[in-house]
């Protein structure tokens, strides 16, 4: 015959409780901060990695047709980009700030640079990246 536990001694008891809800949350206060630094430094790989690609399509446009696009969507239409780049910082594709070429260039995208504000981790805004 099996012997039943009472009903007393089943369970955890209150200070066994508190103990590991200490251990978890003194773990989540050195885990959460490094998290958010590490989607921080994504974000930032990502968005130089977004505009050296769309720099080269640019200039790879102005190679092959003697002028720089009018718009971005130009270089998707053309097949030079299968979708407008994605701003990570702003989580959006309508936020880049378009520098224009010299007056004496046919065009009108010469560079495109981030419209997120703040800066990033080196200490530089974003619209410098």
């Amino acid at each position: 015959m099996q012997r039943r536990p009472d009903s007393a001694t089943a369970g955890f008891t209150l200070i066994e409780l508190l103990v590991v809800l200490a251990i978890v949350s003194l773990l989540l206060t050195l885990a959460v901060p490094r998290y958010f630094q590490s989607i921080d430094t994504a974000k930032e790989i990502i968005l130089a990695e977004n505009l050296r690609t769309t720099r080269e399509t640019i200039d790879k446009f102005y190679g092959d047709t003697g002028r720089y696009p009018e718009s971005l969507d130009e270089l998707v239409e053309k097949k030079y980009l299968r979708a407008l780049p994605l701003d990570p910082v702003t989580d959006s594709a309508a936020t880049w700030i378009i520098v224009a070429p010299d007056p004496t260039a046919k065009g009108s995208i010469y560079d495109i640079r981030s419209g997120a504000e703040g800066k990033a981790r080196n200490g530089k805004p974003y619209t410098e990246l």
